[in-house]
């Protein structure tokens, strides 16, 4: 699988944010998913065929129908690029809380 889209940028969008909540809990076909939004369904599954060109879901034809999954080992690459910056955050916030009960033992 060559994934040709940027997985930041399709997290970034509040409709494919909203498809991958969707298919978290189970597989849908495109019509189900264009239900659930107030566009075109071609609109709708420009959104889906972002989200499967950048691997976070998989399309499935079953007859006439295609079915999106989930696949959300992609949204690892998230995830490790968040988890570098909390512990950038955890270092300094630990460092204040060192100061500060540094600076309360002084006052007694």
């Amino acid at each position: 699988m060559n994934q040709t889209r940027d997985i930041f940028q399709a997290i970034a969008d509040p409709t494919r944010r909203q498809i991958i909540g969707m298919l978290a809990g189970k597989s849908l076909n495109v019509n189900a998913i264009a239900q659930e939004f107030d566009m075109t369904r071609q609109a709708v599954s420009l959104h889906v065929q972002f989200l499967n060109d950048c691997g976070l879901i998989v399309i499935k034809q079953q007859g006439r129908e295609r079915y999106c999954e989930a696949k959300f080992e992609r949204l690892n690459e998230v995830r490790d690029w968040i988890d570098q910056y909390r512990k950038y955050w955890d270092n300094k916030f630990d460092a204040l809380e060192g100061y500060l009960d540094k600076i309360q033992k002084k006052k007694k």
